[in-house]
């Protein structure tokens, strides 16, 4: 009677454990951004000449648009680069700043590569509609189109593109990110940034796909896409990378594959020491589905959820096997 009670006491020890470190875990997630103490809003560059650098194959850079689309649309001006805005989260306000530059234009217009690349990403992409991403390593940089329409002709991932190719089109209000409920004013956000896509995670502020993030961001990478198209100029060597430790950049995913981990870790031994197949079947289950998501974002961590996935079912066979044996 007292070992059981002993190993009672042992189980809700190791339960509240896990509870406290997952809590303690994800709120290190939630304090790891710091918002920029200072951040000037950009004004667009002199971009009067841009419709122009389409047909000069001299330059590299062209504007992605058709028409420049900085007017006004009713009450909605477009959103500049670092522009700020307070946005709630939970209880508090943070200020945000706009890593891109908006341009304003009907749904269906053209929108074209700024430059030579291949795409590296075309996917849906949560309030952003259907995003484009375009990968120019001969500059090294990385160009990023959102807000563009998934029920109209796009081209997908693995394309290679010159300047000037034809990539999509805008998306109406209701497929943008926007919804029939909650429309979204149609509008191309575009964004530059030094890098390539896999130099950066799919979580956190230094991740990817960034539209409104807390650190300034010039600090993290992105480059002021009218400067950069107006300018023509190519750094020798390329567009610089931000400065930041490998930590700094990555700690969102780490610490998420860090709760995957410790949680898997848990429901294993239990696993083990109950001799239940169902639960490691479950877990491993549970594993593929988390990878599936990650992978959708971008993320690392999905190789790690799947070699954890692998495990779960290594775990299941393995006590399937020896329950058999012992028939």
């Amino acid at each position: 009677m007292f070992s059981d009670k002993t190993n009672d006491r042992q189980n809700l020890s190791s339960k509240r454990y896990l509870i406290v470190s997952c809590i303690l875990l994800a709120f290190l997630i939630a304090g790891c951004s710091q918002s920029a103490t200072n951040c000037d809003e950009q004004p667009y560059s002199d971009l009067s000449e841009a419709l122009g650098y389409a047909a000069n194959d001299q330059l590299p850079f062209q504007f992605p648009l058709d028409e420049l689309g900085l007017e006004p649309y009713g009450d909605h001006t477009p959103a500049r680069f670092c522009r700020g805005s307070w946005e709630k989260e939970g209880e508090e306000e943070k200020r945000k700043y706009h890593a891109a530059e908006d341009y304003h234009l009907p749904a269906g217009s053209p929108v074209y590569a700024f430059a030579d690349g291949e795409i590296s990403f075309s996917g849906p992409m949560g309030g952003y509609g259907w995003l484009i991403i375009i990968d120019h390593p001969q500059h090294n940089i990385y160009s990023l189109y959102g807000h563009l329409s998934p029920s109209r002709w796009y081209l997908e991932s693995g394309t290679a593109v010159e300047k000037g190719d034809l990539i999509a089109y805008l998306g109406d209000s209701d497929e943008n990110g926007g919804s029939a409920k909650n429309p979204l004013v149609t509008h191309l956000h575009f964004g530059i940034r030094a890098g390539q896509r896999t130099d950066y995670p799919g979580q956190g502020e230094w991740r990817w796909m960034a539209g409104w993030i807390s650190p300034c961001p010039s600090d993290v990478g992105w480059l002021t896409p009218s400067a950069v198209i107006s300018g023509q100029e190519i750094p020798p060597g390329g567009f610089p990378m931000p400065e930041g430790s490998f930590y700094e950049k990555w700690q969102g995913e780490i610490i998420l594959g860090s709760i995957y981990a410790l949680c898997g870790v848990v429901v294993l031994f239990n696993s083990f020491k109950k001799k239940n197949a169902i639960m490691a079947i479950i877990y491993g289950i549970t594993m593929v589905i988390a990878s599936w998501y990650f992978s959708i974002k971008g993320t690392r961590i999905q190789y790690a959820l799947y070699g954890m996935a692998a495990i779960g079912f290594g775990v299941a066979l393995y006590q399937y096997l020896q329950g058999r044996s012992k028939r």
